[in-house]
């Protein structure tokens, strides 16, 4: 099913549906600066989108299989390399690596790296408020100090293989990647949608990275 609404910016953002994530939360979220975000599982829509967001919850392996059953994993790849806007949350940060120890599955392989479980020193999963550690400068983060807190419920971590790709950690018994950024492509482990303000602040900031993306054409 595809919705698409009013759109001020003129953007086609769209938010991957495959039946694992909390899309309404994430498309209110981009509702509030302007854009009406189209909820899709069309290869086609999305490949045609401006930017997209994966969004995820629940198990990778479920996730992989879901994706794979709607045709989605070689028009995800495809996007990803045009270098438009792209964006994945929590489990859709995971998704985009190559490998998970849940259930040792495949991923989709565009981020070199794997997704290990957190190490059992603390209470897994790891689930409320949590601050990051900003690495490096990137439009994602205008206005992001360091300290900030978002909310995160996780299992699994993220290895990047180019360790100068992660642009914010989080401590939880151990140090992890909490968000890559990979000039268009960025992820969070946490969910933005879920953590106040400061969260809707990098919606605001992915939709401007977005229209200055377009804006280049």
């Amino acid at each position: 099913m595809t919705i698409i609404l009013r759109n001020q910016h003129n953007l086609q953002i769209s938010i991957i549906d495959y039946d694992s994530g909390n899309l309404r939360s994430v498309a209110k979220a981009i509702e509030r600066y302007g854009v009406s975000p189209i909820t899709t599982s069309d290869p086609d829509t999305i490949l045609n989108s401006d930017a997209v967001i994966l969004p995820g919850v629940g198990s990778a392996p479920s996730a992989m299989h879901a994706l794979s059953k709607r045709n989605l994993i070689e028009p995800i790849k495809k996007y990803v390399a045009s270098g438009k806007p792209f964006f994945g949350i929590c489990l859709g940060l995971q998704l985009l690596f190559d490998r998970t120890e849940e259930g040792d599955s495949d991923c989709l392989g565009i981020i070199s790296g794997n997704v290990r479980h957190l190490q059992p020193t603390m209470k897994v999963p790891h689930m409320g408020w949590n601050t990051i550690d900003i690495k490096k400068n990137h439009p994602f983060l205008t206005n992001i100090p360091s300290g900030e807190y978002f909310y995160f419920v996780h299992s699994y971590v993220v290895v990047p293989q180019e360790s100068n790709d992660i642009a914010a950690t989080t401590h939880y018994g151990e140090s992890f990647c909490s968000i890559y950024a990979n000039n268009n492509l960025i992820a969070t482990q946490f969910h933005p949608e879920k953590s106040g303000d400061i969260g809707l602040k990098l919606y605001e900031n992915f939709i401007a990275l977005c229209v200055a993306e377009k804006q280049k054409l």
